[in-house]
């Protein structure tokens, strides 16, 4: 008898450790789907007066999308700076790399929100568009300096989504990506 009770409790002990470790959650449909939020530590400790905006747009990611998670941290996947140039960031790898929050679009009108998020928005996966429209985050300093909009719209969340799904992004990690006007030139 004992040994029916040890086989018991083991068994559901191990149901309890796979239903609390498994990645899966549940899609609505009655099925499961395989997307586990990925944690990406980021160090705004060099971001200067930047940084409380730096941790704003990380929570503006944090509540648009559902699959990555931005957290205050270290060791860190990216990390945060603030210098007297244009804002840029250098993604090396899907959610890791080098964000430059520039004083030079601060001081020209640039709302350091929207300039936060935007950059942020490149270390996960996303594109300079240039549209001009304010309501597309990644049009960037298109949209001229009346534009406060620090959100992505819903085209640019379900791309971030995609990625950290396991799509491969159209970003070339490794270049810098600028958002000077100059940089929409041709």
């Amino acid at each position: 008898m004992s040994r029916i009770i040890r086989f018991t409790i083991a068994f559901i002990l191990g149901l309890a450790f796979l239903a609390t470790t498994s990645p899966a959650q549940a899609d609505g449909t009655g099925t499961q789907s395989a997307a586990a939020v990925r944690v990406l530590r980021y160090d705004a400790s060099r971001a200067a007066e930047f940084r409380s905006v730096v941790d704003q747009a990380a929570q503006i990611w944090n509540s648009s999308v559902t699959n990555v998670r931005l957290v205050a941290g270290s060791p860190a996947d990216f990390v945060v700076l603030a210098d007297n140039g244009w804002p840029r960031a250098q993604p090396t790898s899907l959610g890791r790399g080098t964000v430059w929050i520039g004083r030079q679009a601060t001081a020209q009108g640039h709302n350091p929100l929207r300039i936060s998020a935007h950059e942020i928005g490149h270390i996960l996966g996303l594109p300079d568009r240039r549209t001009g429209r304010c309501t597309d985050l990644m049009s960037g300093a298109s949209a001229g300096t009346n534009c406060t909009n620090p959100y992505p719209n819903a085209a640019e969340k379900a791309e971030v989504e995609r990625y950290f799904a396991g799509f491969a992004p159209t970003l070339d990690f490794g270049e810098i990506y600028t958002d000077s006007p100059e940089a929409a030139l041709p």
